[in-house]
């Protein structure tokens, strides 16, 4: 798995774009767990992973952090196993949020906490990760 970071509009579409061109895309239903992005899967064929900022959103409401997060490990886990016998390569975008002013409302204080998490989890589980600014993608791992 490979996964891209950046901010809003930095260019990790693009970037991602520009290296896997046979790419299948998918976006994460908000209201589906993680692991139902298996179903995009192809072999041979790259997945492009995006939407996570919005799918943490829909999953906001849910005090069940522990649980949430180790769902989402154990689908990561999952996913990458399932690519790897297709030989898929897997791409997940991630939007970084944790920089900048620490937003007074707690949701979005809890916003960012799980959206740290899940790409801490990804990185965790990436062979590469990169790091998208100003459209210049730089090896994080």
């Amino acid at each position: 798995m490979q996964l891209f970071i950046g901010g809003a509009c930095a260019g990790k579409r693009d970037a991602v774009a520009a290296r896997f061109l046979a790419a299948n895309w998918w976006r994460l239903d908000t209201d589906r767990p993680f692991i139902d992005s298996q179903q995009a899967l192809v072999a041979n064929t790259p997945l492009v992973i995006t939407g996570v900022l919005e799918w943490l959103r829909a999953v906001l409401e849910r005090d069940d952090t522990d649980i949430l997060r180790q769902q989402w490990q154990s689908d990561m886990v999952k996913l990458c196993q399932h690519a790897d016998k297709l030989n898929s390569p897997l791409i997940i975008i991630a939007t970084e949020v944790g920089r900048g002013i620490v937003p007074m409302q707690p949701e979005q204080r809890r916003l960012r906490d799980l959206n740290g998490w899940f790409t801490q989890d990804a990185t965790a589980q990436a062979k590469q990760v990169w790091y998208v600014r100003h459209g210049l993608v730089m090896a994080l791992k």
